[in-house]
């Protein structure tokens, strides 16, 4: 959540990014309701302040009658006066929560997903003699999916991934944590990139699937709840989580991090689940968008100062792996309207599929600045004596399904077998093609 100092500063300027978030939140009744909340501490720490003068006073004689009379009446006056808070705390709390995260000022103002601009395009489009297919024309050919006996199993939008493809698979997962644990690696793609930048590696992490309400709903990362599968029975109070960073980017709650050890980058595995309600088309075929998914997730942790850095040094390891896959893609700006309710910033990378004649997402890069943190109470102790909230950022490494997509579609040859990019051939036994 945001800074209650902030909105005070910048009521009309909170209100009007808010807006253009698509979160038109009464920023005025807030502040009525922070004065209010705001009084009524005072008044609740002035009668603690009396109530324990009082018994500073009680423990060196005797109380008379007049004493235990004062005492009751203090302790009357404060059970009053939190009653009072209470309610006013609650609904100062929805509304603060309701505060989206402000957006860096490079971000676009738009109303949709349409308003996003294109930053960069990379690579040449595969040119065919041939009419290119879809990924699933090949992978159900060649036997590499099944979402019909998947479907018996567990209903739509799951899929028996087979033979080749689980070996390509693998071979994605092994090749993207090689890269990113190696600080030679790191140090490349600083140097391509010119961010200025920690050349620290990732830790490779298999973070847990589940999570309590509480610290979804903290991470901002609940809603919609109709996307989300919650477990068990309501004691058990659990959450199938719907991406590697929602349970990455609590690890520290309620912890002061050293500044040394920043920054902290995690490269998590893990299968998510989403119900994706409402997606038709072209995106129900196939393994584009599915309710079970697995991806190599960038969690990290670090300074405020740092923070944009490392959200521009992310981006930068995405395009890099693109590159290195030989994928053709483009990088989005997102827009307000899309950047999400916790992000400050948001880019979403592309790579173009020649089946459906297309750029279509493969990752996301999401800047969250202290907006998590804040209400997770995760701390970085700079200096001395300084405490700040720590910023995070989460970012797709690589998105399995998709990114296999991407492969099959690009690398598609006439007969329906598939070239494997080079970088990937010493992970499929040294096989050139699938």
């Amino acid at each position: 959540m945001l800074d209650i100092r902030y909105i005070r500063q910048n009521p009309e300027l909170v209100a009007e990014k808010s807006k253009q978030k698509g979160y038109p939140v009464d920023i005025l009744k807030l502040l009525e309701l922070d004065e209010q909340r705001r009084q009524l501490l005072a008044e609740v720490e002035d009668l603690r302040a009396k109530r324990n003068e009082l018994a500073s006073e009680l423990k060196s004689k005797k109380p008379g009658p007049d004493k235990i009379e004062q005492g009751r009446k203090l302790r009357d006056q404060l059970d009053k006066v939190a009653k009072r808070l209470a309610p006013i705390d609650e609904q100062y709390l929805v509304r603060l929560k309701a505060v989206p995260n402000m957006p860096e000022t490079d971000v676009p103002v738009g109303t949709s997903e349409d308003d996003n601009k294109v930053a960069k395009q990379w690579g040449d489009k595969p040119k065919f003699d041939f009419k290119p297919k879809n990924h699933w024309e090949i992978a159900e050919a060649r036997g590499w999916i099944d979402k019909e006996r998947a479907a018996k199993v567990a209903g739509s939008r799951f899929a028996y991934i087979k033979g080749d493809l689980a070996r390509l698979q693998f071979a994605l997962i092994q090749w993207a944590i090689e890269k990113l644990t190696d600080e030679k690696i790191i140090k490349k793609i600083l140097s391509e990139s010119g961010v200025a930048a920690s050349s620290k590696p990732f830790i490779p992490i298999v973070p847990p699937a589940m999570i309590h309400t509480d610290v979804y709903e903290a991470m901002d990362r609940l809603e919609p709840s109709d996307d989300r599968y919650k477990v068990g029975t309501d004691d058990d109070n659990l959450w199938l989580q719907g991406s590697a960073e929602h349970t990455l980017g609590p690890m520290y709650m309620k912890e002061i991090l050293k500044s040394e050890d920043l920054p902290i980058r995690y490269l998590g595995y893990a299968t998510s689940f989403r119900r994706e309600a409402g997606s038709y088309g072209k995106d129900a075929e196939g393994i584009f968008r599915m309710h079970q998914f697995d991806k190599l997730e960038m969690e990290s942790f670090t300074g405020p100062n740092d923070g944009r850095n490392e959200h521009l040094f992310l981006i930068a390891i995405q395009e890099h792996l693109m590159r290195q896959l030989k994928l053709p893609y483009q990088v989005l700006l997102k827009c307000t309207a899309d950047i999400g309710k916790p992000n400050a910033r948001g880019v979403d990378l592309e790579a173009w599929l020649p089946g459906q004649s297309a750029y279509r997402e493969t990752h996301t890069a999401d800047y969250m600045t202290d907006y998590q943190t804040r209400r997770l109470g995760t701390k970085v102790k700079s200096g001395a004596e300084e405490v700040v909230f720590a910023h995070t950022n989460d970012a797709t490494a690589i998105a399995l399904g998709r990114t296999m997509i991407a492969i099959i579609e690009n690398y598609q040859n006439k007969d329906g077998s598939v070239n494997l990019p080079t970088v990937l051939q010493p992970y499929m036994s040294g096989k050139t093609k699938i």
